[in-house]
């Protein structure tokens, strides 16, 4: 099969995807407890101004009806009003996800550049001391939940050292750079962790494998056989890994977001969850879904690249 083939085979299976994830998001946002009226008008409010409320929303409508209109919304591309804030949620997705998207790039960035050359040498030096040594200070790292990474590195880094902010965003793209480093590095731990092993196991069969031993029966240079026998063929099982470990980012976006106070589409999702804003809840998990969805794509492509045999 031809990439051009693959590709559009990978294409058409988002359909399906994207259908499903529609009717998830519809339903679980509704199943979540109290409902938009109570949250805009109070506790107190008159049985007469939530129905009001209820029909301005289309809440008062059947489910099918709602779930019909639901989806004309979203291939529109208007995704409604913000309840709360009254401001269209397509501008607060403009608004808040570029935000989290630079923050998970960022951390993406940061783990890959901590855990691939640390895998080489955890391989390289396999059962010594660098091995052993990098395996347990990366364990430490794993098992720590985000929240407790992200509030140590905020009271050291940022509070008692003050090198970094506490919070906030900054103005202008390098200071943008320099507020998210701090939630970057937490996000990345756990993912470095993670890739680190996953790459150091990978690096140990490929070293073993015949092709290998036959590059340097041949005399081919250490480096030609360590980028072209070694490093991409261990890539590829990383590679899906690293691209699954996507979502897992976004999540651990929605904490870390909160813990340091950026105004990112995770604080705003936790924010819109409390005030059962129904509008901004679908419209920021239907974009995150799209988001790790091209990147499933993505990584599919670069691992047909990395290996033909997966385009068969």
């Amino acid at each position: 099969m031809s990439m051009t083939a693959f590709l559009g085979r990978r294409l058409l299976q988002l359909v399906p995807t994207l259908i499903f994830i529609l009717i998830v998001v519809f339903v679980l946002v509704r199943l979540l407890p109290g409902d938009p009226a109570s949250a805009v008008l109070g506790d107190r409010a008159l049985d007469a101004d939530v129905e009001r409320i209820n029909r301005e929303l289309g809440l008062d409508r059947s489910l099918p009806v709602q779930f019909v209109a639901f989806v004309k919304q979203v291939f529109t591309g208007n995704l409604g009003n913000s309840i709360s804030m009254k401001i269209p949620v397509t501008q607060l997705i403009a608004d808040r996800l570029p935000i989290t998207m630079l923050l998970t790039f960022m951390a993406a960035v940061i783990a890959v550049v901590m855990a691939v050359p640390l895998a080489f040498v955890a391989a390289l030096r396999r059962d010594r001391l660098e091995d052993s040594a990098i395996r347990g200070a990366f364990q430490v790292g794993l098992s720590m939940p985000v929240f407790y990474v992200g509030l140590i590195l905020l009271t050291v880094f940022g509070a008692k050292l003050r090198w970094f902010p506490v919070g906030g965003y900054g103005d202008g793209f390098l200071d943008h750079l320099y507020h998210l480093f701090l939630p970057a590095v937490t996000l990345a731990l756990s993912l470095s962790a993670i890739l680190m092993r996953n790459l150091r196991s990978a690096i140990i069969g490929v070293v073993d494998a015949e092709y290998v031993t036959f590059a340097r029966a041949k005399g081919l240079r250490a480096n030609l056989i360590l980028f072209r026998h070694i490093l991409r063929n261990a890539l590829i099982s990383t590679l899906a890994l690293f691209g699954l470990s996507i979502g897992t980012l976004l999540g651990g976006a929605v904490i870390t977001e909160t813990v340091f106070a950026v105004p990112g589409a995770g604080r705003l999702m936790v924010d819109s969850i409390y005030g059962r804003d129904y509008p901004v809840v679908q419209g920021l998990t239907i974009a995150l879904a799209v988001l790790v969805s091209v990147t499933f794509l993505l990584t599919d492509i670069l691992q047909a690249w990395l290996d033909p045999r997966v385009t068969k």
